[in-house]
């Protein structure tokens, strides 16, 4: 209880009433203005009982330093005998109650109604704040949430609005890179106790000016109010990068994430701040197309192409249903003999309005949209059931499907493979999965495993666009894989390109040496063609041997014996 009373001895004298009736209340007594508001600043009181007339000092004027605090305290006059007229004023005012002075049976029942009153305030008070937490602050990092974030950019815009300047700063979103491949590999709270531990690492390095925010999974953003230049956004970038240099420990396993970045800069690309989100994340989206962990900025011909990757997408997403989608197969012959010995499936899009639509042009929309799970669904199967056909017939090669990195993070792809092989019958060792090396080493230690499950079933596993990647060697020999596919760009100027010929022997000489075979792909002339046979490459694959084909087409290929043995 605060007593603003300008006598001890009435202070005093007031407690020990209080007291010897059943009150026990910890208190303070002040008698001037810059006392009162001192203490209202430094400690929140459950009541204020306060004299009428002081010298310097009234009850008007310390209802009205309460009433200045923003404290919600009940005030109560306790004072000699004062007019009904000024009684009336004051409770106009504000004040809950007066009492005159002496008069203890009926102060302890205002007291004590009071007191009951502030403990219900201070209860929904509470849930006010809490309310107020839910509605703007992300519960797993106590950050600020979508919702509260953009409320600060507006606030910030305004403010530089009203004082007849033109907004600035940046919004800058980050994505963790394939952070759904942590949460299925160890279970969701590993994956929030990096969250949290990343959202600390981040409110350490970044100014104290920028405002973090978690936007939802693994979307986070930051506002860097301005005037900035790109030095200085980049700066803040790299301190975001930086935040993730350490890896995250999970029971002596050290894990190490990245993250993409997109930048959206004020005015350029808005003053809205959900406009400038959306900008940063298509920037993101923009970059994770290019491999990910990568800093963009926004460019306006992102929105455009936005626009034609979301009709592509809808189309895409019924192409199944109605059968839109179809599947070619170019033939891998062996080197030495130019015999076929193998298929790789492609995938097709024949769209019923833009025509034969090429894998390079959808299949980033797929993977993007997640619609790449279903689609690998169908394609595994569809290719299975004609290795199935081809095996009755006699034809004895192998089939190469394409796996994405989304597929390969999927958990429930182990199951998928085994029962599209017990439905169709097709033989595994006839089926071989092709998995770019840049998904291999994205998670290398998680990827052996599934790679040993998959080996189990009795698959073959090929390393696609081999030579484009960051393999260490150490875990290169870990993989339980039986080829590298050499990528054509190491191809293409083959015999003459000094460097990719170089490189090329290379990773021949590395297959040979982890005793795994090799495929070049893109042989087009068979001057490549004749420098792979004399290099030891074991099989080729390319339009110098033949271009996609349909099945029916392969077939009659077969049928008439017409095998490519073009380098013999």
């Amino acid at each position: 209880m605060l007593v603003v009373e300008d006598s001890e001895d009435e202070a005093f004298l007031l407690y020990s009433e209080l007291r010897s009736r059943g009150l026990s209340l910890n208190w303070a007594r002040v008698d001037t203005k810059q006392d009162m508001a001192a203490a209202l600043a430094r400690e929140d009181w459950d009541l204020i009982l306060c004299d009428h007339n002081m010298p310097g000092f009234d009850s008007g004027a310390a209802l009205s330093v309460a009433q200045h605090s923003g404290k919600d305290v009940p005030f109560i006059i306790y004072s000699g005998r004062i007019s009904d007229q000024q009684a009336f004023s004051a409770m106009d005012a504000g004040v809950q109650d007066y009492v005159e002075k002496g008069n203890y049976s009926r102060l302890v029942p205002v007291i004590e109604r009071e007191l009951k009153s502030a403990s219900a305030r201070h209860v929904a008070r509470h849930a006010d704040m809490r309310i107020r937490e839910l509605a703007l602050f992300d519960p797993l990092s106590n950050l600020p949430n979508h919702a509260l974030f953009c409320s600060k950019v507006q606030e910030a815009v305004a403010l530089a609005q009203q004082g007849g300047k033109t907004p600035s700063g940046a919004v800058i979103g980050l994505d963790l890179d394939r952070f759904l491949r942590i949460n299925s590999s160890f279970g969701f709270e590993t994956g929030n106790d990096i969250l949290r531990q990343f959202s600390a690492r981040l409110g350490k390095a970044l100014p104290a000016s920028a405002i973090l925010a978690r936007l939802a999974g693994d979307s986070f953003a930051v506002f860097v109010p301005g005037p900035v230049d790109r030095s200085v956004v980049d700066g803040v970038a790299q301190m975001i990068r930086g935040c993730l240099d350490a890896p995250f420990d999970k029971d002596g396993i050290e894990l190490f994430v990245t993250a993409t970045l997109g930048i959206a800069l004020l005015p350029d690309d808005g003053i809205e701040a959900n406009e400038l989100l959306m900008n940063a994340e298509t920037a993101v989206t923009h970059a994770k197309r290019l491999g990910g962990n990568l800093v963009q900025y926004y460019q306006h011909v992102m929105n455009a192409n936005s626009g034609e990757r979301l009709a592509m997408e809808a189309d895409l997403r019924h192409a199944i249903e109605r059968n839109q989608l179809f599947l070619e197969y170019q033939p891998c012959v062996d080197a030495a003999s130019g015999k076929l010995v193998g298929v790789e499936a492609l995938l097709r899009w024949q769209h019923p309005e833009l025509g034969l639509i090429g894998p390079d042009s959808f299949i980033p929309v797929a993977d993007e949209s997640g619609i790449i799970v279903g689609i690998g669904e169908w394609v595994l199967q569809a290719a299975c059931r004609q290795g199935r056909i081809w095996q009755d017939a006699g034809i004895d090669i192998y089939l190469s499907v394409n796996v994405s990195a989304v597929q390969f993070a999927q958990p429930r792809t182990l199951e998928l493979v085994n029962r599209v092989l017990h439905e169709s019958g097709f033989v595994p060792g006839n089926l071989q999965l092709e998995i770019t090396e840049s998904v291999l080493m994205q998670d290398a230690g998680s990827a052996v495993g599934m790679l040993r499950a998959l080996k189990n079933m009795g698959l073959r596993i090929s390393v696609d666009d081999f030579g484009t990647g960051y393999s260490s060697l150490s875990y290169l020999k870990r993989l339980p894989i039986d080829v590298l596919k050499i990528d054509k760009s190491f191809v293409r100027d083959l015999p003459h390109g000094g460097e990719d010929a170089a490189i090329t022997r290379a990773i021949i000489a590395l297959a040979r040496s982890l005793k795994l075979g090799t495929v070049a792909e893109g042989v087009e002339t068979e001057a490549q063609a004749r420098f792979l046979q004399a290099e030891g490459c074991d099989r080729c694959q390319g339009y110098f041997f033949g271009h996609p084909m349909s099945a029916e087409a392969l077939r009659d290929k077969l049928a008439t014996n017409v095998s490519q043995e073009n380098i013999s």
